[in-house]
């Protein structure tokens, strides 16, 4: 097996359909960490978010002869997930909870990595106050760090559409945040 770590994400599928199915794990090694993130930010549940990567993976190697490799392969597998996450929270047909507060390292300055914390969960706070539909490009944007096109592809509307709902965003967590000092 050769070394394919430098290759592209579409040129590592193309090679997973013509040569070796074993090139596969080289993309879920890519994606695991990235897409356990985004899925445990729409689902606010670690053993629900690894259920949706782990059938987004299954799903996107079934479907890899469908990927068309003149597109971002990263919007098409953020998409399943996506998807799948939707599919997982219309099965529980409840109410996300909030996301737990993170825990840092302990850095030099105790009482900075405090107000930094108290930020994070201020900020996840708000953002958990906001309805799906404008949490969801601000988290594809400021935490997995995807391009306005990269979003539009993964929610399945126009890149304006995708400005216009983080820029509400951004006003209404303003908001949100505000009422909560």
């Amino acid at each position: 097996m050769k070394n394919i770590t430098n290759i592209s994400d579409e040129k590592v599928v193309e090679l997973v359909r013509k040569q070796n199915k074993e090139y596969f794990a080289e993309i879920m090694e890519r994606y695991q960490a990235k897409l356990l993130r985004y899925a445990g930010s729409l689902l606010r549940d670690d053993q629900q978010a690894n259920d949706a990567v782990q059938g987004a993976f299954i799903k996107a190697y079934i479907n890899l002869n469908s990927f068309n490799v003149k597109k971002k392969f990263s919007s098409w597998i953020y998409r399943i997930v996506h998807n799948e996450a939707m599919n997982l929270i219309s099965k529980a047909n409840k109410l996300l909870p909030m996301i737990e507060g993170k825990e840092f390292d302990s850095g030099i300055d105790v009482e900075e990595e405090l107000i930094t914390k108290e930020t994070i969960d201020r900020a996840l706070f708000c953002l958990n106050k906001l309805p799906s539909l404008y949490a969801e490009p601000l988290e594809l944007y400021y935490l997995e760090e995807k391009s306005y096109e990269e979003i539009g592809d993964i929610l399945r509307v126009p890149v304006g559409t995708v400005g216009t709902r983080i820029n509400r965003a951004k006003k209404l967590m303003k908001r949100i945040c505000q009422k909560i000092k």
